[in-house]
């Protein structure tokens, strides 16, 4: 029925200034998704990545195509 069918919100970034990363941790695999300052290096968490149906929220939320780099 779709009654109640949970909408994605789109929201927007500065792809002059920011570009999206996964951050992985290396001793327990936890990655979190967000967006890394191309100028300073600052990292803005978003969300919790725990598998691939959490990547492609990240990515219908933000509109993002193509690769996601990942940081270690």
């Amino acid at each position: 029925m779709g009654l109640f069918k949970k909408k994605t919100d789109l929201h927007s970034y500065d792809k002059e200034n920011l570009k999206p990363v996964i951050r992985a941790s290396i001793c327990n695999g936890e990655q979190v998704a967000g967006f890394k300052d191309i100028h300073t290096g600052k990292f803005k968490e978003v969300m919790l990545v725990r598998g691939e149906r959490d990547l492609e929220k990240f990515r219908k939320m933000y509109a993002i195509d193509g690769d996601i780099s990942k940081e270690y």
